[in-house]
């Protein structure tokens, strides 16, 4: 395993995190879950990043249970805050003082620790003053239940403000959580270069863009029984936007590039997004801990620029770069 610091602060992760999105709590059961996070750990992962949302907060405590015994002090932990949790009242979402109080609360008992290393705003609220929310971020962290403070899918502009608002407080907004892989490339454009001025690392979701990029889905065919396109649970509303013919045959054309490099196609998507400066780490997931095993391959990969070429060229007009899209896929007013 590679570390990388997490920005410009002193907070070292692997570069490979592990993360629980759309699978613990959810589709894979808890002795299942609780292996994945024990393989991570044998291969060298500290880094672990959940959200109360996930399966209803079931995603925390089943991470909680699955670290559980192990140093405190030798892991990351990381978890974030926004969408409607519990039985979704008027002020069960949203990143207002009241529910952020309450959701630190509720992730530490979940997580069975007295701590997250980096508590994370899931989404912007466009109906809270951010004033309100980075003092309530700010008294999480000074009351020792939070290190350090991101944003996940926030624009460029609002990543800006709340880096101001964050200095201003004396707390360090350290760390940027979008989507970013070979086929989304959307932060390229705006959040990067702010991030790069501000000190700020990304922690990158779905690098294997839910599954496409391991190849597994081929066009004009059905996708494969119990993958994610099949899940009725939340997978297949993600993965639909990549299921189209065209951009399925110019996948396949990476096969010959990831065995040029020696890698599986996972792998070659991984190392991609690792090859980004800004880029910290990669969350992947896994329901079985062979996954886990194979993603860990991609760590300290370099990928010459001929094949980084070769890519951009087989996948050509499919990538997806307007930075308008961070903000066109945020909610636009409080989710209920």
């Amino acid at each position: 395993m590679e570390f990388r610091y997490l920005g410009n602060s002193g907070l070292k992760i692997s570069e490979i995190t592990y993360g629980n999105w759309l699978t613990h709590g959810s589709q894979v059961e808890n002795d299942a879950a609780t292996a994945c996070v024990r393989a991570a750990l044998d291969h060298g992962i500290s880094t672990f990043d959940t959200a109360d949302v996930y399966a209803n907060t079931k995603a925390e405590t089943v991470l909680g249970e699955a670290l559980k015994g192990e140093r405190r002090e030798s892991l990351e932990i990381f978890t974030k805050v926004y969408w409607p949790t519990g039985p979704g009242g008027k002020n069960d979402t949203g990143l207002s003082r009241k529910h952020i109080m309450e959701s630190i609360e509720g992730s530490l008992r979940r997580l069975q620790t007295d701590y997250v290393d980096l508590y994370q705003a899931h989404r912007y609220d466009t109906e809270t003053p951010l004033e309100e929310t980075m003092q309530a971020f700010a008294d999480v962290v000074r009351q020792g239940k939070a290190l350090y403070i991101g944003v996940s899918e926030w624009t460029a502009d609002q990543i800006r403000a709340g880096h101001a608002l964050a200095r201003d407080l004396d707390i360090q907004l350290i760390s940027s959580q979008p989507q970013y892989s070979m086929l989304w490339r959307v932060i390229e454009g705006e959040v990067v270069p702010t991030c790069e001025e501000l000190g700020i690392g990304q922690i990158v979701w779905s690098p294997i863009a839910q599954g496409i990029l391991t190849g597994k889905y081929k066009p004009g065919e059905a996708p494969p029984a119990g993958s994610r396109a099949t899940d009725d649970k939340g997978g297949a509303d993600m993965i639909k936007r990549f299921m189209d013919d065209d951009l399925l045959a110019r996948v396949q054309r990476l096969q010959p590039i990831a065995d040029e490099a020696g890698l599986t196609m996972a792998q070659l998507a991984i190392a991609w997004v690792l090859q980004n400066d800004n880029v910290s780490a990669a969350l992947v997931g896994a329901s079985r801990p062979e996954q886990v095993e194979s993603n860990v391959a991609a760590a300290g990969v370099r990928l010459e620029e001929s094949a980084m070429a070769a890519i951009d060229e087989a996948l050509g007009d499919v990538v997806v770069r307007d930075p308008a899209m961070t903000a066109r896929n945020a909610p636009q007013t409080r989710v209920a």
